[in-house]
């Protein structure tokens, strides 16, 4: 009899202390997004103590990451994702970019290109406003690296590495761009193919922030702005243009954005459609994931343009 009651204590007693595991184990994979069995390894060699675990696997994917970037690198990468997000007088557009487009549609590789924007917008907005109405950044590869994050101070760099360690596939942080308006300047930016991702941020191929001055009294200018930015990014103009520009003989051909029939309304033009409404356009941008990056993108991070 007393042989039966020790063996189901012991029993009972295994089963709490395996739920026990079992939640430090859930606990660990939530918090740090690692697999089963390096989770289940960490709280072995650290006696379950989940903070520790913590700090080992992160430990452990940083020098993984690092020498798996080590690896990668070199290996082409023309698929990838373009991150656009505005934030009042602040818009950017970030590229980054992977090997194959399985890659870009990976949670991990869409949070990097998520946080290289948030960070990279963060950046724009400790600029000084510019004295005229907009003013344009670039940033290059390098750049971009270097921008931390608010939170614990890491670098997209590290950020980079870790994710090159998760996917197992090279990554790049190509470009961004940005455009900070004055007052009266409004912004809008658009992605294709269109996915809200969170606080107005976007994911896609394609990228554009149009910034623009309202004449009128239209409260519905916004809408007809996201339509003309989602046709400069649809329609791939060179340059807004003037009255001395004259329109292209083959309509095909027109790369002069006022003369450009609307991409929602072929009859009408965007010249027409911005009188009607008395809008003026101040300035656009537009990327194309594994478009050739211009040269003005390896200006310094001090590098300003100022449009009026």
């Amino acid at each position: 009899m007393l042989f039966i009651r020790t063996l189901t204590r012991s029993i009972c007693t295994g089963n709490r202390n395996f739920a026990a595991e079992k939640s430090l184990l859930a606990a660990l994979r939530k918090k740090t997004g690692y697999t089963f069995a390096n989770c289940k390894k960490a709280l072995e060699m650290h006696d379950n103590d989940l903070n520790q675990a913590e700090l080992w696997l992160k430990a452990q994917a940083q020098s993984l990451g690092w020498s798996k970037a080590t690896k990668l690198e070199g290996r082409h990468t023309a698929q990838g994702l373009i991150g656009v997000a505005i934030n009042q007088s602040n818009g950017v557009m970030v590229e980054v970019n992977c090997e194959t487009d399985f890659v870009a549609r990976n949670k991990e590789f869409q949070n990097m290109v998520e946080d290289a924007t948030k960070c990279c917008l963060r950046f724009i907005e400790t600029q000084q406003k510019p004295q005229d109405d907009v003013a344009k950044f670039n940033l290059n590869t390098e750049q971009l690296k270097a921008l931390h994050f608010e939170s614990d101070g890491k670098s997209l760099a590290d950020k980079l590495v870790l994710m090159i360690g998760t996917v197992g596939e090279n990554a790049t942080l190509k470009q961004g761009v940005g455009l900070k308006t004055s007052e009266g300047i409004h912004l809008v930016g658009y992605a294709h193919p269109a996915g809200h991702v969170e606080n107005g941020l976007q994911l896609g191929k394609l990228g554009g922030l149009l910034a623009y001055k309202c004449h009128g009294q239209d409260s519905d200018h916004t809408d007809v702005a996201k339509g003309i930015c989602q046709h400069i990014v649809g329609m791939k103009p060179t340059k807004v243009g003037t009255a001395d520009d004259k329109p292209a003989p083959n309509k095909d051909e027109e790369t002069c954005l006022i003369h450009q029939e609307y991409l929602l309304d072929d009859s009408v033009t965007v010249k027409e459609l911005l009188e009607e409404h008395q809008l003026e356009i101040v300035e656009f941008r537009r990327l194309e994931c594994g478009e050739t990056v211009s040269s003005v993108s390896n200006q310094p991070l001090e590098f300003v343009e100022t449009c009026q």
